[in-house]
């Protein structure tokens, strides 16, 4: 079987694209339910986030056709996907499974938060019943090459991360951010990092919003915040000079009549925005208000590229990684391939050797004498054994073969050393 992984991310696809293509749980487990029937595909898992969506599977000789099954479930139309489309098979798919684990094709360098989602696209898979032993296998080398990048390489020295850009960018906005006020939706992972590096910034005031208000209220409270429910957003929205929204919802929130109040509430003083979500949470016309500064998670590079820079060379030493670990899964399936053929030779000898133990038990019960009734079961025995195997050397040697007559002999023989060359 052959491992394929194809999809996109922000390297091949803008931000509009990419949040048409996004999964959300339900809508994965739906996906991977398709993948299941999908002639060809014996296993698979499906990776969506906000800055790519991948699939990973095990499939028959013939590759399926990927482009149009991802297409047809987000209604597509195929053309819009097969430019911005990759696909990696083989070690170059493991590879790249181990690159995105290791945040090396992340948005931001050695960002922490893809092994995570990683994992979760493991467990969704594996509970759809879509991980049946080698997919399964290979997702462990991945986290295994991703945890020693994370362990032995400075790839996460620095607090980097799409939330931690994202404020690093409101930094470049606000000459003082302790005299600004923050606005976050959602309680997900990715605002409590924003919430937490808005904390060390020493912002005036940090309001976290979210469908639910009590997970807003502990998400806030650890931080020194309040907790409110999205129906209070509208008066929320006024006093807020920063605004950062990362939420699962499939429409956006936060509309543009809604920002016009809160703007008219705060006399048109500005606003920064940054909506990290896909699906965006915030409508894109909301960026044409001339007191807003509204930026998405493809505005966010340059903000990235300072902590990038000083990633730079644990980058490289992760990659080393990655390149031993294929070496490594290399010579495993190697090694793999040698099992059936030991299984077929243990089996072969033993048929013969069933063979000749049954004609002299059969000796012995008829009187045969026990000492010769052995000796004839251990000549006749090593005769068998050794009959292919000698028409074969006499073949090499009669064509010449002398690299697999050493060959023979190594293996035969247990004599890894070359004979000397007659003189």
């Amino acid at each position: 079987m052959n491992l394929v992984a194809v999809g996109v991310n922000h390297t091949t696809a803008d931000v509009e694209l990419r949040e048409r293509l996004a999964f959300s749980t339900q809508q994965a487990e739906a996906a991977l339910a398709s993948l299941r029937d999908m002639p060809g595909v014996r296993e698979a898992a499906l990776l969506s986030t906000c800055n790519r969506t991948e699939l990973y599977c095990l499939v028959d000789e013939k590759v399926p056709d990927f482009a149009a099954w991802l297409a047809q479930s987000r209604h597509l139309p195929v053309d819009k996907l097969v430019s911005v489309l990759y696909q990696h098979q083989g070690e170059q798919a493991l590879e790249h499974m181990m690159r995105v684990a290791g945040g090396l094709d992340s948005l931001v360098l050695g960002e922490p938060q893809i092994l995570g989602q990683m994992r979760e696209a493991y467990a969704r898979a594996h509970e759809a019943g879509l991980l049946n032993g080698e997919l399964s296998r290979l997702f462990q080398e991945v986290f295994s090459v991703a945890k020693r990048i994370r362990t032995e390489t400075g790839i996460g020295a620095n607090p980097v991360s799409v939330a931690y850009a994202a404020v690093s960018f409101a930094r470049h906005i606000f000459a003082d951010l302790k005299k600004s006020r923050a606005l976050l939706i959602g309680a997900g992972e990715m605002i409590e990092l924003v919430a937490r590096h808005l904390n060390e910034q020493q912002v005036s005031e940090i309001t976290i919003a979210n469908r639910t208000q009590q997970r807003a209220a502990e998400l806030a409270a650890s931080v020194g915040g309040r907790g409110i429910s999205l129906e209070e957003l509208p008066v929320a929205l006024e006093r807020a000079d920063i605004l950062i929204s990362c939420t699962a919802a499939p429409l956006p929130i936060l509309g543009k009549g809604m920002i016009e109040r809160a703007l008219k509430k705060r006399r048109h003083k500005p606003m920064f925005m940054v909506d990290i979500a896909v699906p965006r949470d915030i409508e894109p016309e909301v960026g044409d208000l001339d007191d807003v500064y509204l930026y998405t998670v493809d505005h966010l590079q340059e903000a990235i590229q300072e902590n990038v820079r000083a990633r730079q060379q644990a980058a490289q030493e992760a990659a080393e990684l990655i390149r031993d670990a294929i070496v490594r899964h290399r010579r495993q399936r190697r090694e793999q391939d040698a099992v059936s053929v030991l299984r077929e030779y243990r089996q072969q000898r033993t048929s013969l050797a069933e063979s000749e133990l049954e004609k002299a038990l059969q000796q012995l019960h008829n009187g045969g004498d026990p000492e010769q009734v052995l000796r004839k079961f251990q000549h006749s025995l090593v005769n068998k054994w050794l009959h292919t195997p000698s028409v074969t050397l006499r073949k090499l040697a009669a064509e010449g073969r002398a690299e697999s007559l050493l060959l023979a002999r190594e293996l035969l023989l247990d004599d890894p050393d070359t004979p000397s060359e007659p003189k």
